[in-house]
C-alpha cells in the first residue's frame, strides 16, 4: 500500500484493525499465562510462531510465492528480531507477575512508539496526539500505581519488552507501507521458529491433550492479531494509533476476570475509564481532520 493511498484512509478503520488486534493479543497473552506455568517459555514462543506460520502458509496456498517476495530482507530480519524478542520477553514475565500487571508495565510503549515516529518516521506531533498519550499514560500510572508493590526485579522483563515492541511497531508500519502483510507475517513467524528450533530440544516438554489444543488457539490467535496490526499500521500513521495501544490494559483486565477470577480494584477501572476517554479523544479528533 502506498502513502498516497493511505492517506485516503480515514482514520477510524486503522483504529478499529488495531483495537481487533489488541483483543486477539491479549486472548493470546491469557493462555500463554496458563501454559508458561506448565511448559518453559521458549516453547510457548515457539508454538506461537508455528501457528502463525501453518496460518500463513494454509492461507496462501498457491499464491505463496507471488506474497512473499521480499525487496527489503534487512527490514524483515529487524522486524522478525524485535517481535521474537517482545514475545520471548512477555510470555517470560507471565511466568512470575499476573497478566495485567505485565501488561501494564509494558505499556510505556505508546509513548515510545509516538516519539519514534516522529524521530524515525516523519510523522507530525500534533497537540491531540501528545495530549492523548500524556492521558492515557495517566490511565497506566492509576492503574500500575508504581511504590504499590507491582515492581520487582521480573518486572524489568516487560519494560524491556516496551522498548522491543515499539520498534517493532515502527518496523511494521515502515515495511507495511512498501509490502504485502503477508510477507511481514510469513518472514517474523520463520524466523522464530528457526531460533526456537534450534533451543527447543533441550527445554522440551511433551504437552498434554489439553494444552496441545491450548498451543493451537495460542498460535491461531497470534496471527490474528498480527495480521490486524500489519493492516492497522499500514493504513493509518503509528503516532494515531499509539494512545490505542493502552487498550490492551482494559481487555487484559478483562481476561483477568473471566479466565483467572481476578477482579480489579477501583484504581483500575478509574485507569481504564481515563485510558478509553483519551482514545475517544484522538479519535474524534482526527476522524473530524
Amino acid at each position: 500500500m502506498t502513502d498516497s493511498h493511505a492517506a485516503t484512509i480515514p482514520p477510524g478503520r486503522g483504529i478499529l484493525n488495531l483495537a481487533l488486534a489488541i483483543f486477539c493479543f491479549t486472548a493470546m497473552d491469557a493462555v500463554a499465562k496458563h501454559l508458561v506455568g506448565r511448559y518453559p517459555a521458549v516453547e510457548v514462543v515457539f508454538a506461537r510462531n508455528a501457528g502463525q506460520l501453518i496460518f500463513v502458509i494454509l492461507y496462501l496456498r498457491g499464491r505463496m510465492g507471488e506474497a512473499v517476495i521480499t525487496r527489503l530482507p534487512g527490514w524483515h530480519l529487524a522486524r522478525s528480531i524485535t517481535q521474537l524478542a517482545t514475545t520471548l520477553l512477555f510470555f517470560t514475565s507471565l511466568h512470575y507477575i499476573g497478566l495485567a500487571e505485565a501488561t501494564s508495565l509494558a505499556d510505556i510503549n505508546p509513548v515510545l512508539i509516538t516519539l519514534g515516529a516522529a524521530l524515525f518516521l516523519g510523522e507530525p506531533l500534533g497537540r491531540a496526539r501528545i495530549l492523548g498519550v500524556a492521558v492515557a499514560a495517566l490511565g497506566a500510572l492509576i492503574i500500575i500505581r508504581p511504590g504499590m508493590g507491582v515492581f520487582s526485579l521480573a518486572a524489568i522483563l516487560p519494560l524491556l519488552c516496551a522498548f522491543t515492541y515499539a520498534a517493532n511497531m515502527l518496523l511494521t508500519r515502515h515495511v507495511g507501507r512498501r509490502e504485502s502483510p503477508w510477507a511481514a507475517m510469513f518472514y517474523a513467524a520463520l524466523f522464530g521458529v528457526i531460533v526456537t528450533s534450534a533451543i527447543l530440544p533441550f527445554q522440551f516438554r511433551a504437552p498434554t491433550a489439553p494444552d496441545l489444543a491450548a498451543f493451537a488457539v495460542l498460535g491461531l490467535l497470534g496471527a490474528i492479531a498480527q495480521l490486524f496490526t500489519i493492516r492497522a499500521y499500514t493504513m493509518t500513521q503509528a503516532s494515531i494509533l499509539a494512545p490505542f495501544g493502552y487498550l490492551d490494559m482494559v481487555f487484559a483486565t478483562l481476561w483477568s476476570i473471566s479466565v483467572y477470577r481476578s477482579w480489579p480494584d477501583g484504581p483500575t477501572l478509574v485507569g481504564a475509564l481515563v485510558i478509553a476517554l483519551a482514545g475517544l479523544y484522538v479519535w474524534r479528533t482526527e476522524t473530524r481532520r
